[in-house]
């Protein structure tokens, strides 16, 4: 069983209230909403791919909307927040001795997070911009606690002289966009292009060490 798979069981677990129909309706739109988004999913897709009725949905959930955040919202406060922090913690709390071997095992962990997290990856990804209610589960639960922590990796390395002395916030960001607009691209993107994997991993960290290097 993938790392998705078992972090949908435990969702689905901890709402012991939900029926067999619940759980049908709710593994459907979190397939349908990844393959084809949440704007071009229908609820009578929904309906079909999980075996009921599309009155069955409006039963359990009255709008498309409410469905979506039904799956999405617990699944940042109480399963993906958690899942995200404990992988991070694998690189966050090793210590390493220069700057840019941080950032490689940052990249190699976050491709291996989203290879078994795809589907949950590609929902956030899409719906988080134009979902306020997601924006702020996302805000709170994740982005403030990991910010806060990459932080003090920051300031760490600047005080080893490894990378400027910038507003580690600013650092931070420059680093996220780096490192996610190189993996959106590769598997939201353009996933069928033929990637040179450690080549481009390696070329994002010259230009992240060219831009931040002191000297």
């Amino acid at each position: 069983m993938s790392e998705q798979d078992q972090m949908i069981n435990e969702l689905f677990n901890n709402h012991e209230e939900l029926t067999e129909k619940q759980r049908r309706i709710l593994a459907a739109a979190i397939e349908s909403f990844a393959e084809k988004g949440y704007a071009a999913t229908s609820t009578s897709e929904i309906a079909k791919k999980a075996g009921v009725a599309e009155g069955t949905i409006f039963r359990h959930y009255k709008t498309k909307k409410d469905l979506l955040l039904c799956i999405v919202a617990p699944l940042m406060a109480k399963l993906l927040a958690p899942f995200v922090i404990k992988d991070f913690d694998k690189v966050l709390n090793q210590e390493y001795e220069r700057f840019e071997d941080f950032v490689k095992a940052m990249i190699e962990n976050r491709a291996q997070f989203l290879k078994n997290n795809m589907q949950l990856f590609k929902i956030l990804v899409q719906e988080i911009p134009f979902q306020p209610e997601l924006k702020e589960q996302f805000t709170e639960h994740i982005a403030k606690k990991i910010f806060e922590r990459f932080r003090k990796i920051v300031e760490h390395y600047q005080s080893k002289g490894q990378i400027i002395i910038m507003e580690p916030y600013s650092v931070v960001r420059m680093l996220a966009s780096t490192i996610f607009g190189y993996l959106i691209a590769r598997y939201l993107l353009m996933p069928e292009d033929e990637w040179d994997d450690e080549g481009e991993m390696e070329r994002s960290i010259f230009i992240l060490m060219h831009g931040l290097s002191p000297k």
